[in-house]
């Protein structure tokens, strides 16, 4: 199979073209506006020491929550705003979600990437819109989708001239409130020739597991971020929090702050030897 990947440029972070991962991370949804620049200037300095590319997320809106009665975020006007401060005062590129075909322009004039919700990664217009903007597009490949079916939405992406774009794995549906990771999608979803992404704390995410909120299983993280670097992408996603027990959205699943660094050292680590093999099976 075929594993180098162009390469995505995100101001100074690059995805694919064989180079060591990048990492996207953030918290799930931007809960107040001071601990979203806490979190924002934690991570552009941890990835600064460990020498990893890295782009900031946070959702102003969840548009997408399993009730009415759960968080959503700030919104999408004082959400961009505090996107605007982390992107000014932290230094770092930034990501979040769009919803609608009318959130992509007002999010264009601030966001880094766009990103396609993976419930609506089949969603042609909003696609479309999105790319058409030329910012780098992260589509995150719905859990209803096998993996070669993300190439259709990739096509919607590129025949409106838009070849900035990422596919990000987050597991998929398997049986009620579940989600399971096939490794297998990974190496398939690379030969499409675009950057693939492995989303590690949506993989261990159990949808409407508490009922009216989503559960997950944290504990699993690790052991996911160790086979995917083990197969080889091109970057990695992760939702991470001060406290991830008192966050008001996808707490369950999210990272804490201060786990991060010795989970990075060992992506490195484990990053290296796949990138070094990839290499050596691509020699004449």
């Amino acid at each position: 199979m075929t594993t180098k990947t162009r390469e995505v440029h995100v101001r100074d972070a690059v995805f694919g073209g064989g180079r060591p991962f990048a990492l996207i991370a953030g918290p799930c949804v931007i809960e107040d506006e001071e601990m979203t620049l806490r979190i924002a200037s934690r991570l552009e300095a941890l990835t600064a020491d460990l020498d990893i590319p890295y782009v900031f997320k946070a959702s102003y809106n969840k548009a997408n929550r399993t009730a009415a009665s759960s968080f959503r975020g700030v919104g999408l006007e004082q959400g961009l705003r505090i996107l605007w401060r982390v992107k000014r005062e932290c230094g770092c590129a930034v990501l979040s979600d769009v919803h609608s075909v009318e959130e992509v322009a007002p999010a264009s004039e601030v966001l880094d990437v766009l990103q396609i919700p993976a419930f609506l990664c089949r969603q042609t217009s909003l696609v479309q819109e999105a790319a058409r903007r030329g910012l780098p597009l992260n589509i995150k490949k719905g859990q209803f989708l096998a993996p070669w079916d993300i190439r259709n939405v990739i096509e919607k992406a590129t025949e409106v001239g838009n070849e900035n774009v990422l596919v990000t794995e987050r597991g998929t549906c398997f049986g009620y409130n579940n989600l399971v990771s096939d490794f297998r999608a990974l190496p398939i979803m690379r030969t499409f020739g675009w950057p693939v992404v492995f989303d590690a704390t949506h993989s261990v995410q159990l949808p409407g597991g508490q009922g009216a909120a989503s559960a997950g299983e944290r504990e699993f993280v690790a052991p996911l971020i160790r086979a995917a670097m083990a197969v080889g992408v091109d970057g990695l996603f992760l939702e991470v929090h001060e406290a991830p027990d008192e966050a008001k959205c996808d707490g369950s699943n999210m990272l804490a702050l201060d786990s991060l660094r010795e989970i990075l050292e060992e992506a490195k680590q484990i990053d290296c030897i796949a990138k070094q093999r990839e290499q050596r099976s691509a020699a004449p």
